[in-house]
């Protein structure tokens, strides 16, 4: 569903070229903005956002992390898990990617999106603690597409989930971290290849070329039968 790229929108290529900068920094092997970004999109499709809200969305998805990279701390790409107080100092990078926002022009809606991407449902997100339907509705659909793209592509610390680990990840996490009617409508989706998880592209692309060299081989028995 890379339609919302290839149509007329108000992504241009700078957001795309911040977006892969930012992957790259944070170790995704694929390009995980543009992923959520697709996904975010089918989700605000379903929930009957305007154009513009959808536009906002998007960049938002884009470029959710640029205040990630702007920090440039090296524990990022560590084989690893953050210790507590490199945790503490990266929930300061949703501050730093809304003022970074601000700085490129980008709407104020697209810059408290990426302000309250990590907010939790329950409250105990960062970095204002929000809660509820105190979270705009974007910003927890960003909450959801955000997560599922990163558990399903493999990082420098772990590797990816399959797709069916990565939603009931999201089962279990429904009301405490996510909303649980945008879960709802999560599970629903379907027809996109990004919901897909590169766990199970790898597995599959395996699959494929073994079928193919097992029928060269067999061909090759036929040719010259022993």
């Amino acid at each position: 569903m890379d339609s919302i790229f290839a149509k007329e929108t108000q992504i241009d290529g700078r957001l795309l070229e911040t977006s892969a900068a930012m992957d790259e920094f944070e170790g995704y092997r694929h390009p995980h903005g543009r992923r959520i970004a697709v996904i975010a999109d089918a989700l605000a499709e379903r929930f009957n956002f305007a154009s513009h809200d959808r536009s906002a969305l998007s960049q938002a998805a884009l470029v959710h992390d640029v205040g990630a990279m702007l920090m440039n701390r090296e524990y990022i790409k560590t084989n690893r898990l953050l210790r507590e107080e490199e945790r503490l100092d990266m929930q300061r990078h949703t501050v730093i990617g809304e003022q970074e926002a601000a700085k490129r022009g980008l709407s104020r809606a697209v810059q408290l999106l990426v302000r309250w991407h990590h907010e939790w449902w329950n409250g105990f997100g960062y970095p204002d603690a929000l809660s509820g339907e105190q979270i705009p509705l974007a910003a927890r659909i960003l909450r959801v597409a955000d997560t599922f793209c990163a558990i399903t592509d493999a990082r420098p610390f772990r590797a990816a989930m399959s797709a069916a680990e990565a939603k009931k990840h999201l089962i279990e996490w429904a009301g405490i971290e996510f909303d649980p009617k945008i879960v709802k409508i999560f599970l629903l989706l379907e027809g996109l290849s990004e919901l897909q998880s590169f766990d199970e592209r790898e597995k599959t692309r395996f699959e494929d070329w073994f079928a193919a060299e097992s029928e060269n081989l067999s061909a090759d028995k036929q040719e010259f039968p022993g």
